[in-house]
Parts: structure tokens; sequence; C-alpha cells
């Protein structure tokens, strides 16, 4: 075969590849890239999974990078993780020094990167940390300077807990809504529906918790976990933690003492522990109290008996709300 004869041959091929190139090239910025037909969405936890499978309905596929019955802030993505962040269309993450990983992953991907990055916490008046006093026995404190947890995720000066007001999850929803029609505006009007089912949902936990809460006699909980600060002040409830911020951290012997001498000059007759960390702490303060124990969820994530259940977002804040009331009677 002669080389003119395989240069005419190949010459056609080259030109309907250049052609495809450029027409892709051209047509593809303005469009999100898409695995069967749908906008692939990534997101750093659980409620935010809930509220972006609710609002894109069947027009996206949503990817929560903490696996069920793992504790948030105990996790940190892996390779693959980040692989997925940057193949989908959108990330979803909470922010309010949450996310103690997010700022080094989002300077690691690429510049030429078509993901688009939402802050879902945007908007929200967030409320002080209240950092519990703990000594230094346990090594925390050079930690808690940073503003950090044991793990060194960063929560800064601020409480990032928000989700946990369903007022709150409803903004979370919004920017989320709103992110979704940037990144595919031809399905705005189901988005937009969709969001409205999911805000009428939140409004009516919202209206519940007010006329069931305020119903109660007592307003103290003792929760092992500091993590319902939006949930106290929204229903006007006062938050006692056996820990800070951090799910892990360990309180000394002067703040057990302190937690009991709550307890009984307040009558309180639950402690309240979280389904993803270890109840042995909570246990073992209930017994010296002489009181019982509860869960009351910080809806950071799902058992893996939850996920198979179907439980949400919504039916975990009801369950939460039930407990509340069965302890301030």
């Amino acid at each position: 075969m002669k080389p003119t004869f395989i240069k005419r041959a190949i010459l056609p091929v080259i030109l309907v590849l250049l052609i495809s190139t450029l027409l892709s090239a051209c047509g593809g910025r303005s469009q999100p890239a898409l695995v069967n037909g749908k906008i692939n969405i990534a997101v750093s936890f659980y409620p935010l999974y809930d509220f972006a499978s609710k609002i894109g309905g069947d027009h996206v596929n949503v990817v929560n990078l903490v696996p069920a019955g793992v504790e948030p802030h105990d996790w940190s993505p892996k390779s693959r993780d980040i692989q997925n962040l940057t193949k989908s269309d959108l990330f979803v993450y909470l922010g309010a020094g949450f996310e103690g990983w997010v700022k080094d992953t989002l300077g690691s991907l690429k510049k030429d990167s078509k993901t688009v990055v939402v802050e879902a916490s945007r908007g929200i008046e967030l409320i002080p940390a209240m950092e519990e006093e703990h000594g230094d026995e346990h090594g925390h404190d050079e930690k808690k300077e940073e503003g950090k947890d044991a793990h060194g995720h960063d929560h800064g000066n601020t409480d990032p807990h928000v989700w946990l007001s369903p007022l709150n999850a409803k903004q979370l929803a919004l920017n989320i809504k709103d992110a979704l029609i940037q990144v595919d505006g031809v399905h705005k009007a189901d988005y937009e529906a969709n969001f409205k089912k999911l805000a009428d949902r939140l409004d009516q936990l919202d209206g519940k918790y007010k006329s069931e809460l305020a119903k109660v006699s007592k307003k103290d909980i003792v929760v092992t976990h500091q993590s319902f600060g939006y949930l106290a002040k929204a229903y006007g409830l006062n938050q006692k933690a056996i820990m800070s911020l951090a799910p892990d951290a360990e309180p000394t012997s002067k703040d057990m003492k302190n937690i009991l001498q709550f307890i009984k000059d307040n009558q309180v007759k639950y402690i309240f522990f979280e389904e993803l960390v270890s109840d042995k702490l909570a246990k073992t303060l209930a017994k010296d109290a002489g009181v019982e124990t509860l869960v009351l969820s910080p809806v950071e994530g799902l058992t893996e008996e939850q996920a198979t259940k179907g439980d949400d977002y919504v039916s975990l804040m009801e369950n939460n709300l039930n407990n509340l009331i069965k302890a301030l009677q």
C-alpha cells in the first residue's frame, strides 16, 4: 500500500475527530458532565445527602462521602473520595468549621475543575462555641487553643451544628436548591417543587417542636456531645454537655463531679447519648447519678440499621422530639 493512499484514508478520520472535539468543547462548558443522564453530587455528610436527594429527585446521583455508621468527626477523605468529588458536578459541604479537611481538599482541585462548590451553611447566623472547662491532664489544651478537636478538625469559635434547628435545615436545603438550579437550570421547576415539599415538612417539624416542648415542665438536658446548641436556642432548652464540641473529648474528674451535681440540682432523669459514638461514659455517669439513658441523635449520620429501615432527617428529629418529651416531663 502506497504512503499517499494511507494519508488519504486517515485524513477523514482525523478531521471527524477534530470536529467532534471542537463541538464538545463548545457545548460542554454550559452543560454539566453527566453519568447515566444525571447530575452527580458529592456531599460531606448525611443531612446534606438527604436534602440533596429529596430536592434533586430523579435528576441527580448523590454520593455521601461519609459512609453509614461512621461519625463524621472521625472521618477524613481518602483518594477515592477525592476522585468522587473531582468528578462531581456539584460538591456540597456544610462549612461553619465542621469539615476541617475541606480547605486543603478544595485547594488540591485542578484549576480547570468544573465542579460547583457550595457552602450550605451560608446565610445562617452562627452561635459561639461554648467550650466547657477541661483541665490539661488529658493533654487537650494545645488542641483547644488552636480551635481544633482531638482529630485536628478546626471548629473555630462557632458551633457548626446548625442543622439541628429545622429552620436552619430549611436554609441548608434552600442553598442546595439554588445550587442545583445553577448547575441544571433545565429542571428548575422540578427542583423548586421538590424543595417546597421538603420545606413544608421542615416547617411542620418546627411547629411540632414548638408546640410539644412548650408543654414540658423542665428545660435542662444533659448530653454527651455539645451539639444541641441550635436546637436548645430555638426551643428554650438548656444544654449541659459532658464533653465539648468534639464527641471523643475526655472530661476530667472535676467535669464529672460538676455534671453529677447539675443532675442532682435540676432533678434530671435522663442522660442523652448518641448512636455513632460509645455510650460507655453516659451509662457510667447515669449509674453514678441513679438516672437512665436515652438517645438524642445529632443526625450526623445513619446507623446501618437506620439506613436499612429508611430513616431520614425528619424521622430522626421526630424520634429526638419524642425522647425529649419523655425526659422533660
